[in-house]
């Protein structure tokens, strides 16, 4: 016993030995471990630091922005992300607020923000603080998704007096505002039908016990509330309505009734006619506006106005900054609907939404005006107006206008003096200042150039406030800003003289009229006389005679002088035009000259084998006199003779013992090709191999290929350029939209086939030399910004047509585009935008397309006439793998004209070619000219 005992004493004591050893070396490796974690947490540390050293800076560079420029969207949004990155929780809670004093913010921004405020608002409970913040985001955007989280919210205040009253209360604002919305309904009437489920849970009494008569009536009254969430819902057109159907019968004890089997069916009839148009949004890519477009159409149609009223606010949710579509749904509301609170909430929404837009502020004070609004109320929205920030001078004269049209509007004109005419003429006045002041310091121009703010004004003094004198003041003023030399203006004041004044204004406004206009004197003349005429004295009539007589004459001879003016200096264009031809025609001339020089020695070379050969084929004839025209129409069938390059165009060296062979077809004769079914290909690689077979490759799928021909050069080489010839012309349409594709990372240039000689005009691309309002030219972009990019870029401010990046001839980028948008509003978004902002690193500058003039020559005088005539060779001219079956000898321009018997000399060619075709000639009289030299 003891020897046993004393054993286990020792493997005890070995085993506690054991697990101390291996305490020791996990307690070394921990050691270990808790260093190497120490030197990570280090480094993380000072990582985290110098992360938090740049947030810090980048939050104080946004936080100085927006203190210069407050309507920066995207800096306000930039500064919410990085405060919270930081849990700046107090500078976050700011900067949201701060942000959506000035706009609607996005559903995104604001689930955020609430969930914030949710998980603070439990160490601090203040239900009330977050029930406002969930009325002001639920009337940003009408967003099931909010709604949802504001009802989920409102349930944790059930056991409060009232809480359940104001969570059914704020399920029905929901299922009011969203219910309607055909992918995202649905989700708030389960939440709904589950919270009454809820409660109707808490309702029963205990297993075992019969509810007394007043429970059991709360039972009925809330299986009916149930049940008509069942029927209401049912009644809609919702996606997966069906399951809902489903889940009604298995619920409903008593069946279906057939009541809700008829609307039920009626609104599966009604979700199955939106089902296409919710299928193209759930395929389509953002900003989706010819798919929502599409989708309002067809609901417009319907006439249902609260289903147009959520298609509208989902197309908006989506697409905020769009004008137009605000523009068309307040137009909507303000004629069909007409709820003053929904009418005047939604224009407050578009203005917040785009500030920039001139008509929806001046829809917003028709709005206010139309409902009622007090008078500082509207106010204060026309002081807003003028702080939004327009983008044109003339936007300010508008919204002017609506403002003093409103003021005249309250005017009492029967009364002789009252508060609200001199707050008119206080307004008239101060719109004056106004546009001189910070409308012309801003945009060089005061936008009024007619000065239609002070006609009307005038207007209002003489016609409704009898007060001449200070319309003839207003008048006097007009006619000094540079408007007395147009006829149309002195006719204004003429007619309302002739309205509200007396005759004798009458008159001197005519008499000055006829001084002082320039554009159509001849009109305010004869006003003039038929005014002397109905009113006037002899005395009035011969001064008026005399007046328009000196005062055309005059005209007549400015006139005359203007015209010798503008001859001369059309006279040293048309100069400076033929310096300019005679120059690049010397130029030309001088070049060609170079090259006849280069080549001379190889015509020299070419013209003695030329000799020799036709001294061999004089010889050649006299040994076979007898069959002498049908030997030389055998060695004439084909084009080209075995000699090779050096044998005469026409020629082929008979062979000894054998028979000539048959004719070789070109394929490639100038009457087989039809410019009408060919292309034109350039800008090809010269590296390019096997360019025909490529080509065809790329071209197959346009339709059947009569014939490709690249050009080649004298070396051999490819020259970058080729024709491609269809069997139809409907291919032709489709090839040309392969313009600009790219053939071995360079763009390829795809045109028309047309004779430059009969159309010398035509230009494959056509610039447009005037304004495009609805395209951007942006420069400055980083050269590795593809097409993809900038759509992506420029898509979130509108429809684009067409996007184009401008390359150089290699393919290259220039960082430059145009950008084509389907709406100028949309451009003129993009711009505002755009402009200034910073793409991988390189600040682009955004404008609205405006090109230069370009000096283009005049038709008839674009290319110089050259000194040395040409051989005219058809269509498309000769290319070098053309074969002529001209000799060579006829080519050449100055051999002289005694030399040639069949036909007229080269230059004598080349001056008839261009109206007739040079007579065809038969291998015969080849043979026969050659003989005979």
């Amino acid at each position: 016993m003891a020897a046993a005992s004393n054993t286990e004493h020792t493997q005890l004591q070995d085993m506690e030995e054991d697990v101390g050893m291996e305490e020791r070396e996990m307690d070394s490796e921990d050691n270990e471990e808790e260093d190497m974690g120490e030197e990570n947490v280090d480094d993380e540390e000072d990582d985290s630091s110098e992360d938090e050293k740049e947030n810090e800076a980048e939050i104080q560079r946004l936080e100085e922005q927006l203190s210069i420029n407050a309507f920066d969207y995207n800096c306000h949004v930039d500064l919410i992300k990085l405060l919270k990155q930081e849990g700046e929780l107090f500078s976050l809670r700011k900067a949201r607020q701060r942000m959506s004093e000035l706009f609607p913010l996005t559903e995104e921004i604001w689930l955020d923000w609430l969930k914030d405020e949710i998980h603070l608002s439990e160490e601090e409970p203040n239900r009330e603080k977050l029930y406002e913040l969930f009325e002001r985001a639920v009337k940003d955007y009408i967003c099931p998704d909010i709604w949802l989280e504001y009802a989920q919210y409102s349930i944790g205040g059930m056991g409060l007096p009232g809480g359940i009253d104001k969570v059914r209360s704020i399920f029905e604002r929901a299922v009011t505002a969203v219910g309607l919305h055909m992918t995202k309904g649905q989700m708030v009437w389960e939440a709904y039908r589950e919270f009454e489920n809820a409660i109707f849970s808490t309702l029963q009494p205990p297993l075992g016990r019969i509810p007394s008569h007043e429970e059991q009536e709360l039972l009925n009254k809330q299986l009916e509330r149930i049940h008509t969430l069942f029927r209401r819902q049912l009644a809609i057109p919702l996606m997966d309505m069906d399951a809902t159907y489903a889940e009604f019968e298995a619920w409903s004890e008593q069946g279906v009734s057939d009541t809700i089997k008829h609307h039920y069916k009626k609104a599966l009839q009604q979700m199955e006619k939106c089902k296409p148009f919710e299928e193209s949004l759930l395929a389509a890519e953002p900003p989706k506006m010819a798919e929502y477009q599409n989708y309002i159409d067809f609901e417009l149609k319907e006439g249902d106005p609260a289903r147009i009223q959520i298609i509208f606010e989902r197309t908006l949710a989506e697409n905020c900054l769009v004008p137009d579509m605000w523009a068309k749904y307040t137009t909507y509301l303000d004629r069909q609907l007409k709820i003053k609170d929904l009418v005047v909430s939604t224009h407050d929404r578009a203005v917040r939404n785009c500030p920039w837009t001139m008509g929806l502020w001046k829809s917003y004070l028709l709005a206010l005006e139309r409902h009622g609004a007090d008078h500082q109320t509207i106010s204060d929205i026309f002081e807003k107006a003028l702080s939004a920030g327009f983008i044109q001078a003339t936007d300010y004269v508008e919204i002017w206008q609506a403002y003093l049209d409103y003021l005249r509007r309250r005017v009492d004109f029967s009364k002789e003096s009252s508060k609200e005419l001199e707050e008119l003429r206080g307004a008239f006045a101060r719109s004056l200042d106004y546009m001189k002041q910070d409308v012309e310091e801003r945009f060089g121009e005061s936008g009024d150039p007619s000065c239609i703010i002070m006609q009307i004004w005038a207007k209002i003094e003489a016609l409704h406030c009898k007060n001449m004198q200070k319309a003839r003041e207003l008048w006097d003023t007009i006619m000094t800003k540079g408007n007395a030399k147009y006829a149309n203006m002195w006719m204004e004041y003429y007619n309302l003289e002739r309205s509200y004044g007396d005759s004798a204004h009458c008159r001197k406004a005519l008499h000055r009229a006829v001084q002082c206009t320039s554009d159509y004197p001849e009109h305010v003349c004869e006003v003039l006389l038929t005014f002397e005429r109905v009113e006037g004295s002899l005395e009035d009539w011969d001064l008026a005679v005399q007046k328009t007589e000196t005062r055309l004459s005059r005209v007549n001879e400015q006139r005359a002088r203007v015209a010798v003016k503008e001859a001369n200096m059309a006279r040293q264009e048309e100069d400076r035009a033929e310096q300019r031809r005679r120059a690049k025609s010397d130029k030309k001339a001088q070049k060609k000259m170079g090259k006849d020089v280069h080549a001379g020695e190889k015509r020299k070379a070419q013209q003695d084998y030329e000799d020799n050969w036709n001294n061999g084929t004089e010889q050649a004839s006299k040994r076979h006199r007898g069959d002498e025209d049908q030997s030389i129409e055998e060695q004439m069938e084909t084009e080209t003779g075995l000699l090779g390059k050096n044998a005469p165009p026409g020629f082929k060296k008979p062979q000894q013992g054998a028979s000539a062979a048959p004719p070789k077809q070109s394929d490639d004769k100038p009457e087989l090709r039809n410019d009408d079914n060919s292309v034109f290909i350039s800008n090809l690689a010269y590296t390019l191999e096997e360019p025909e077979a490529k080509l065809r490759t790329m071209f197959e799928p346009c339709g059947p290929i009569s014939q490709i021909r690249p050009v080649f050069s004298t070396k051999g080489t490819f020259k970058g350029y080729c024709y491609i010839q269809f069997e139809s012309v409907v291919s032709v349409s489709e090839a040309l939209k392969l313009d600009r594709q790219e053939m071995e990372n360079r763009p390829m240039f795809v045109s028309p086939c047309v004779d430059k000689n009969k159309n010398p005009d035509f230009k494959v691309f056509k610039y447009n030399t005037s304004i495009e309002k609805q395209k951007i030219f942006i420069s400055g972009l980083p050269f590795s910004c593809t097409k993809k990019q900038l759509e992506e870029v420029c898509s979130s401010y509108g429809t684009i047509r067409d996007v184009r990046l401008v390359t150089y001839r290699s393919g290259k980028p220039k960082g430059l585009a145009y950008v084509e948008f389907a709406e100028e509003t949309h451009a003129s978004q993009a711009v505002l935008k755009m402009d200034g902002t910073v793409i991988d690193g390189n600040t682009i500058s955004v404008a609205i397309s405006n090109p230069p003039r370009r000096n283009m020559d005049k038709p008839g005088s674009g290319r110089p006439l050259d000194p040395i005539p040409r051989q005219v060779y058809g269509a498309r001219g000769k290319g070098r793998t053309q074969l002529s079956m001209v000799p060579r000898s006829l080519h050449r321009q100055n051999l002289p004209a005694n030399n040639v018997e069949n036909g007229t000399s080269a230059a004598a060619s080349a001056s008839t070619s261009a109206t007739a075709e040079t007579k065809s000639l038969s291998n015969s009289d080849f043979a026969r000219m050659l003989l005979n030299k």
